[in-house]
């Protein structure tokens, strides 16, 4: 099958030079042609919280979010001022990233510095691991590539393949590990993570947050049956803006001085009093703001903004309806799960959680969403289960 190539010179700007589909995200995976080859000199970047299932049963879901949300905003920072822009994918409880090799270095070094302060700070350990696209290939594995238009402003990767698969299994096994400690001049840059929003209900009185996953057993048509997963949720629940479960009207910006501490040592490493003091001006600097013209187009497009669609050769989604839309939204995944056509896993909850990493208030935002209480942790856990479970039956 042919697959469309970037030439080598272009491989650092790969990503920046994809053209931004603005069509649904059910019309671009029966597209084939609009996806491309993740040069083979990059590399996959995974971030994982291990036993993330106890630390969020324990109550520590908004420390695993911030900790992948630092994960996160660390690798973009380096990008940044490399001029150069990368797909990324949130996960709850870590991330993966996809990197041209001239950042990979420093952002496995900053992640190594993370690693040892979410150690040291919090008790939990952040697994960190690289394998090159190039192993991935090798080893028969496709990685393919896209971009959505979700909104006027805001794109999102969209992957295609089992590369991804194949590097999070590699990295998660108990042979990989990452045999680097941080030397004393390696960096770690934080700077515009925030986590001061309050827990976000849905826009109605009447609707639930669900948070899914869906994956395809290998070997099947992957484009086809996420393809299919879409229309049912297009369906049930309207278009992407639809069921967002973000909104301006419920964003209520709000802090306490543990959540002021937690984020600092998650930045730092440590939290001290004038950081308090700086984090507080910064909290009522927004206060204000946001009661400003500027302010209320800023809340628009964070709405906007708000990374709740995540395709990483796999479906990872936050949305919100009534629970009858996802009775509904269930009882098609069970037709498609019984014909061994997907495998899903689903969370539901009351609320939204919404962590952030603010470069500028104009286009330099994002805001990581999940659902409360460890939504994608949750859903994970389903999931897991009922893949052991075919496992054992096959």
């Amino acid at each position: 099958m042919f697959v469309k190539t970037m030439s080598s010179d272009r491989n650092e700007q790969f990503y920046s030079r994809l053209p931004a589909n603005h069509i649904s995200l059910g019309e671009l995976l029966t597209e084939e042609h609009l996806f491309y080859e993740v040069p083979a000199s990059w590399h996959v970047v995974i971030t994982d919280i291990r036993n993330s299932t106890n630390a969020v049963a324990s109550g520590l879901h908004e420390t695993v979010n911030l900790i992948a949300t630092g994960s996160i905003v660390s690798v973009l920072n380096i990008a940044f001022k490399a001029g150069i822009t990368m797909p990324f994918f949130f996960g709850g409880d870590g991330a993966t990233f996809i990197l041209p090799p001239s950042i990979v270095d420093p952002a496995m070094r900053a992640l190594a510095v993370f690693r040892r302060n979410t150690r040291e700070s919090f008790g939990l350990d952040l697994r960190i691991g690289t394998i090159p696209v190039s192993e991935i290939y090798a080893n028969d594995f496709d990685l393919k590539l896209s971009k959505l238009r979700v909104s006027g402003t805001f794109s999102i990767p969209v992957v295609l393949g089992e590369g991804l698969y194949y590097a999070e299994k590699i990295i998660k096994s108990e042979r990989y590990y990452f045999n680097y400690e941080p030397a004393a001049d390696d960096e770690l840059d934080l700077t515009g993570m925030q986590c001061r929003w309050d827990r976000i209900g849905p826009p109605e009185n009447d609707q639930e947050v669900v948070t899914l996953l869906v994956c395809v057993p290998a070997g099947r048509k992957q484009a086809a049956y996420f393809a299919k997963v879409m229309e049912q949720i297009d369906g049930i629940y309207g278009p992407y803006t639809r069921r967002q479960p973000i909104s301006v009207p419920r964003l209520i910006w709000k802090t306490t001085f543990k959540k002021m501490e937690m984020e600092m040592v998650v930045r730092k490493g440590y939290a001290n009093m004038l950081g308090m003091v700086a984090s507080w001006i910064a909290w009522l600097t927004g206060y204000v703001y946001f009661r400003t013209s500027q302010g209320r187009n800023y809340l628009n497009s964070l709405v906007e903004m708000s990374d709740t669609l995540v395709i990483d050769g796999k479906i990872n989604t936050v949305i919100t309806g009534t629970p009858g839309q996802r009775a509904e939204l269930q009882k098609a995944l069970d037709e498609m799960e019984e014909a061994r056509e997907i495998h899903y896993g689903l969370h539901v909850s009351n609320e939204s959680v919404m962590s952030c990493y603010v470069h500028d208030l104009k286009d330099g935002h994002i805001h990581f969403v999940d659902g409360a209480e460890g939504g994608y942790t949750k859903a994970a856990g389903m999931l897991k289960r009922k893949l052991r479970d075919s496992l054992g039956q096959g």
